[in-house]
This record gives structure tokens, sequence and C-alpha cells, in this order.
């Protein structure tokens, strides 16, 4: 499952990202890490963006790259 597979306000903890380095290393620094908790805030028509929650800080992300950050619910 991964993060498009969420609904609004689900929440969940990162299991593994799937993603280049570079992708790997942005969300890392935003907080996107293996055991992290995140909650998905909304999505954008067509599900072409999605915004996440992990800790304090607000994430828009591209569907491609949501769909390389595989989570399960908690």
């Amino acid at each position: 499952m991964n993060v498009l597979d969420l609904q609004i306000g689900e929440h969940a903890k990162v299991k593994k990202i799937s993603a280049s380095s570079d992708l790997k290393r942005r969300l890392i620094s935003f907080g996107v890490i293996k055991g992290a908790d995140l909650r998905l805030l909304a999505t954008a028509p067509a599900k072409s963006t999605v915004e996440i929650e992990v800790g304090k800080m607000k994430i828009a992300l591209r569907k491609e790259e949501a769909k390389k950050i595989e989570v399960e619910k908690v």
C-alpha cells in the first residue's frame, strides 16, 4: 500500500521509500523516513498532487512521488 491508497485524514507509518537517490534525500530532509508517522491531508483533483503531514511539517507531493512511499495504516 502507498500514500495514494490512504483516505483523507488517515494515519500511516512509512515502511519503505522506493525512490531515486535525489527524491529519497529530499523526502528524508522533510522527515519522511522509515517508521515515521504521516497523515494524508488532501488530494488535488484527479489525485495529481497530495498533501501529507509528517510531524508538524506539511508536504505537497506529486502523484508519482507519493506512489513511491510504501505505508501501513495505524
